[in-house]
């Protein structure tokens, strides 16, 4: 039998060039990297950096993609965030795109997905460096919150208000190193939104938390809807008027932001309370 001298050569491996992120986190991360470049589409929700909304064409919501603009720009990687995007990640598999979909929750995961994010584009190196200038900031705050003897706040943050959603991890544990405790930190453990969701508002009333923080996802916070609940007007937060609103693209988007600007917000919320608050 005759052999043959066909021979299959392969061309050098590169990291991918057309990256299409369905969130805004990894959008951040890239530019944070200097690989700005290779992002070939973004998230309507999109905030952060300000350029990218003039800069990239926007090619999905949260939940939904535009297929046709994402057959256009044929990216070689796209990423997304959580179970939420499941349906829209199955049809992006079946488009036979590849697909990388983490499930961040908690401060941890979050500079995890930073590193993975720095390594799939040949910028581990540059993503560590950013780990260690986030976290160094962490533990600074974590140290001098920590020697602080006056007394911690309860802090009841609101996702939503339809139902009542409680902090999701990251926000939990950000709220502790930035002086507080969490009133529903145990909710906080709960990777899907239908765990952190509280059926009976008195539940908050009994708690009685002495700050209330509002961060409705994509939505502006309305006050009254929280000061006309039934019951309301004898938590600690409301008499003494602590009633704050962080935007969510800062606190709610699991990525560099949300370490640092959302973080920076609760240190403010919390500061101010005690120094009201000395005795």
């Amino acid at each position: 039998m005759r052999k043959s001298n066909k021979q299959i050569h392969f061309k050098g491996v590169s990291y991918p060039e057309r990256i299409v992120c369905l969130t805004e986190e990894f959008t951040e991360i890239l530019y944070a990297l200097g690989e700005e470049a290779r992002i070939a589409g973004i998230s309507v929700y999109t905030m952060r950096p300000p350029e990218a909304r003039t800069d990239k064409p926007m090619v999905c919501d949260f939940t939904g993609v535009n297929m046709e603009k994402i057959r256009q720009i044929n990216p070689d990687l796209i990423l997304g965030f959580s179970d939420v995007q499941a349906e829209a990640a199955k049809q992006l598999i079946k488009e036979g795109f590849q697909v990388l979909v983490f499930n961040q929750r908690s401060i941890s995961e979050i500079l995890q997905v930073i590193l993975l994010t720095g390594s799939l584009v040949g910028r581990a190196r540059e993503a560590q460096k950013l780990i260690s200038s986030i976290q160094a900031n962490l533990n600074q705050i974590a140290k001098s919150t920590a020697e602080d003897q006056s007394e911690r706040p309860l802090v009841y943050f609101e996702e939503w208000y339809n139902p009542l959603i409680s902090g999701i991890r990251w926000v939990s544990e950000l709220i502790e190193i930035a002086g507080g405790k969490d009133c529903f930190e145990e909710l906080s453990h709960s990777k899907a939104a239908r765990g952190r969701m509280i059926s009976n508002e008195a539940e908050v009333i009994r708690r009685n938390p002495d700050i209330i923080i509002a961060s409705w996802c994509g939505k502006r916070v309305i006050p009254s809807k929280i000061l006309n609940r039934t019951g309301w007007n004898g938590i600690n937060a409301v008499q003494q008027e602590e009633i704050h609103e962080i935007d969510s693209t800062l606190i709610l988007q699991p990525g560099p932001a949300a370490l640092t600007d959302g973080l920076n917000q609760l240190v403010a919320i919390i500061d101010a309370w005690k120094q009201k608050n000395k005795k």
